[in-house]
């Protein structure tokens, strides 16, 4: 027996007939393609959800509105986000204390600090940007662990006035608070572990812009004090910006926040403060069971944000929220595609005053006291 290759058998297919089989395997492409393009036209045609019809025992139950939504708020010019991405090959790697501080004073555009697994007790702090065509990178895995000492002071990881940069995949833990932002633009922060904080987990502020903080995982905040123990929190308090922003509102603009689990807090999950516009909050998970000392997971205060395509589970409140706190703020804010599973005496989506703000049809929630929504949607 041969182990070589068999030879296909010669074709039996005259020439006369091999002139027109091609052009008609061709013409049977074309007329297969018409037929997918067609079907295809039809369905991205097709009503969305809460369009006209019955409403689903899911779906917003208020009749809609002519209102149009507003477009999506502009996108951040942070680096882009790569989830689960490896550090780069190049760079220093460090195993201590002290050499991470002195790998963060040495940086310069292009720098990458690979962290080796273990603990780096201590409050670290970068001071040196990068460029949008060189960001300084530090990275590590889930078992490299920055340890403040302690939830009663300081920052674990301090970005103090800097641009251009990516933190990814380290723990971050046992911090007053755990990853703060002050005046941070331009810069990635993916795949952190932070946990048990004596207040909040990730914070900007101090017109801090353009950031992309995604692919968190996020738990076991207000350890110090409940009512600070904030996931992730954007801007800065009206009450705090005479120590922040010179007694001006905290532009902390265009900041987008997605596709991050956050679990256990004593707070809201993510915390957006007047003063701050244009941001996106975007494929989040939020579990609201430990929440003590806020009635929602997610609070908008500032002006032009896009929820759209978040989940949450048990509110002591509502599910999501606006307010005005100072006038002119808390407006023109959009909720679209988010589901609440509130299990809780609230709505769904609580809006005080409704004011700009929208509610899309596109929302659902279920066991919620209140209803869906305290305003009609709107499709």
């Amino acid at each position: 027996m041969s182990s070589g290759t068999p030879t296909p058998p010669p074709s039996t297919t005259p020439p006369s007939a091999r002139r027109w089989l091609l052009p008609l395997a061709l013409a049977v492409v074309l007329v297969a393609a018409g037929i997918v393009l067609t079907v295809s036209v039809l369905q991205s045609t097709s009503p969305d959800r809460g369009g006209a019809g019955a409403p689903s025992e899911t779906s917003p139950t208020q009749p809609d509105t002519d209102e149009t939504v507003s477009p999506d708020a502009q996108p951040s010019t942070a680096p882009d986000a790569q989830p689960g991405a490896e550090c780069a090959t190049d760079g220093v790697t460090v195993a201590t204390a002290e050499e991470l501080e002195d790998a963060l004073a040495a940086v310069t555009p292009g720098s990458v600090i690979h962290l080796s697994p273990g603990t780096y007790e201590g409050h670290f702090s970068a001071e040196t940007s990068g460029t949008a065509e060189a960001p300084i990178t530090l990275c590590g895995g889930a078992d490299s662990i920055l340890d403040g000492g302690g939830i009663r002071r300081g920052y674990v990881l301090h970005l103090d006035h800097v641009a251009h940069w990516v933190l990814r995949g380290f723990t971050v833990q046992n911090g007053q608070k755990g990853v703060m932002g002050d005046g941070v633009t331009n810069t990635l922060i993916e795949g952190l572990t932070v946990t048990e904080t004596g207040d909040e987990a990730i914070h900007l502020r101090a017109s801090s812009t353009d950031n992309t903080v995604t692919g968190n995982t996020i738990s076991h905040t207000g350890n110090r004090k409940p009512k600070f123990g904030e996931g992730i929190y954007l801007g800065s308090a009206e009450s705090n910006w005479c120590d922040i922003s010179e007694c001006e509102p905290d532009r902390s603009d265009r900041n987008t926040v997605t596709n991050n689990s956050i679990s256990a807090t004593s707070a809201e999950a993510i915390d957006i403060k007047e003063g701050t516009a244009d941001g996106v909050v975007r494929g989040n998970t939020f579990d609201g069971s430990a929440i003590v000392d806020a009635d929602s997971w997610v609070d908008v205060k500032g002006n032009g944000y896009l929820i759209e395509g978040n989940t949450g589970v048990n509110s002591p409140g509502d599910g999501f929220q606006t307010h005005e706190i100072i006038d002119g703020w808390g407006t023109d804010n959009v909720f679209r595609d988010n589901h609440a599973e509130v299990n809780g005496p609230g709505f769904g989506y609580s809006l005080t005053p409704v004011r700009g703000n929208v509610v899309d049809c596109s929302n659902t929630a279920t066991d919620a006291g209140e209803g869906i929504t305290n305003t009609p949607c709107t499709r």
